[in-house]
C-alpha cells in the first residue's frame, strides 16, 4: 500500500463476491489449497459471473512461502472436489467384518510405501466363500472395492494417526502439518470404509468432479518462484519437475547451533527412551526442551513416558482440547524449565522467545 499498490487477502470464510475482489489486488495473499480449490470451482462454472479468478490472465506471478512443503511434500496428494453419490452403506459394514477376519501375508499383502494393499488366492477363495459369490469383480455387486477398501482402512489407515474421531465423526489429520481438517473426505468409498471400521454411521460416498495435483497447478505460473530455509536438499526435484534453480543465501551472521550426527536404535523403544533420558539431563539444567513428533499416537506415547518420571510438559496435536490453546503453549514453550511436546503442525507464526513470551503471560494473569 506504501507503493501505491492494491493488496488482496482470501481466507476460507470468505464469499464469492470478497474473493473476486480480493484476486482483483495487485498482490494478493492466499494459501495453496484455497487458491487451488478456487481454479477448481472457476472450472466447475456454469457461467462467467460464477468465475472468481481473473478471467483474462489468472496466472501471472508466484511467490510460495515454505516451497518446498507445497511444491515437493504435498504435491502428492491431489486436490479435489467432490459431489454425493448413493451407495448402500450396509456393504461396509459387511466388507469391515470380513477385512477385520482375514490375516495379513496369508490372504493380503500390504505395500506400506504405495499405500496399496493386494489380496492373495487365498483371500479371494476365503472372501468368495463367505459372500457366497463366484466373482468378487461382478460389476453388479463390486464386492472387490469394499473388501479392498476395508483392508486399506485396517492396516494403513490408523486412528490418532491419520484421523481422529470427534462427535461421532472421522476427521483426517493433515500428514504434513498434524492439523485436522473438518469437512474433508477421503473419495473413492474409502472415508467410509474408515466409518464403518470405527462402528460410526456412513455419510454418502463422494463422486470425484474436479481434480488437480499442486504439481499440475504451479507449473501454469509463467513466473515462479519461493523461499525456505530447507531447499538445498531438494534441488534436484525443484530442477527435474520445476525447472526452478535454487539459490543458497548465506546467514547474516555465522551459525552458532552444532548439529549433531544422527543416532540409529535398533528398535523404536530404544529410541523413545533415550529421548526421556536427553530430555532429563536438559531438563536439570533448567533449558526449555521442545520436543518435535510425527503424530499424535507418538506425541502421547512420549508424554506418558515423561508422566512416568514426573517431568511436568505440555501437550500440542491435533487432539481438540489441545488445538484450542494452540498458540499459549507454543508460546510458553521458551520458558526456564519448560518441556513441550508437539506434533508438526506447532503454532505457525507464533514467536517462541527465551524465558516465556509476555504477552501470552500477561493474558493468562488476566484469566
Amino acid at each position: 500500500r506504501f507503493l501505491g499498490m492494491q493488496v488482496g487477502l482470501v481466507q476460507a470464510d470468505m464469499s464469492p463476491e470478497a474473493r473476486r475482489g480480493a484476486y482483483l489486488g495487485d498482490i494478493t495473499y492466499v494459501t495453496n489449497s484455497e487458491l487451488g480449490f478456487d481454479y477448481l470451482r472457476d472450472n466447475l462454472a456454469g457461467s462467467p459471473g460464477e468465475l472468481v479468478l481473473r478471467a483474462a490472465q489468472p496466472f501471472n506471478f508466484c511467490v510460495i512461502d515454505e516451497v518446498d512443503s507445497i511444491l515437493i511434500d504435498e504435491a502428492r496428494t491431489p486436490l479435489i472436489i467432490s459431489g454425493t453419490s448413493d451407495k448402500p452403506s450396509d456393504k461396509y459394514y459387511k466388507a469391515a467384518k470380513i477385512a477385520d477376519a482375514l490375516t495379513k501375508e496369508l490372504h493380503y499383502t500390504v505395500d506400506e510405501k504405495q499405500r496399496n494393499v493386494l489380496l492373495t488366492e487365498d483371500g479371494y477363495e476365503a472372501v468368495e466363500d463367505v459372500l457366497q459369490v463366484s466373482d468378487l469383480y461382478d460389476p453388479r455387486t463390486q464386492w472387490a472395492s469394499y473388501i479392498i477398501n476395508a483392508i486399506k482402512a485396517k492396516e494403513l489407515f490408523v486412528k490418532d494417526v491419520n484421523y481422529i474421531v470427534k462427535k461421532d465423526e472421522v476427521i483426517i489429520v493433515d500428514e504434513f502439518t498434524g492439523r485436522t481438517m473438518p469437512g474433508r473426505r477421503w473419495s473413492d468409498g474409502l472415508h467410509q470404509a474408515v466409518e464403518a471400521k470405527e462402528g460410526l454411521e456412513i455419510n454418502a460416498e463422494s463422486v470425484t468432479l474436479a481434480s488437480v495435483s499442486y504439481q499440475a497447478f504451479f507449473r501454469n505460473f509463467p513466473k515462479l518462484a519461493g523461499m525456505t530455509g530447507t531447499a538445498a536438499t531438494e534441488v534436484s526435484e525443484f530442477d527435474g519437475i520445476y525447472k526452478l534453480p535454487v539459490a543458497v543465501v548465506p546467514t547474516n551472521r555465522p551459525i552458532s547451533r552444532v548439529d549433531n550426527p544422527d543416532v540409529v536404535f535398533r528398535l523404536e523403544q530404544y529410541k523413545w527412551r533415550a529421548v526421556v533420558t536427553e530430555i532429563k539431563r536438559v531438563h536439570k539444567e533448567g533449558r526449555p526442551v521442545l520436543v518435535g513428533t510425527t503424530s499424535v499416537e507418538k506425541s502421547e506415547l512420549l508424554s506418558e513416558m515423561l508422566a512416568q518420571e514426573g517431568i511436568k510438559h505440555q501437550v500440542l496435536n491435533a487432539k481438540p482440547e489441545n488445538v484450542e490453546r494452540e498458540s499459549e503453549i507454543v508460546a510458553q514453550s521458551g520458558r526456564r524449565n519448560g518441556v513441550t511436546i508437539s506434533t508438526n503442525m506447532a503454532g505457525r507464526g507464533t514467536d517462541i522467545l527465551l524465558g516465556g513470551n509476555p504477552d501470552y503471560m500477561a493474558r493468562l494473569k488476566l484469566r
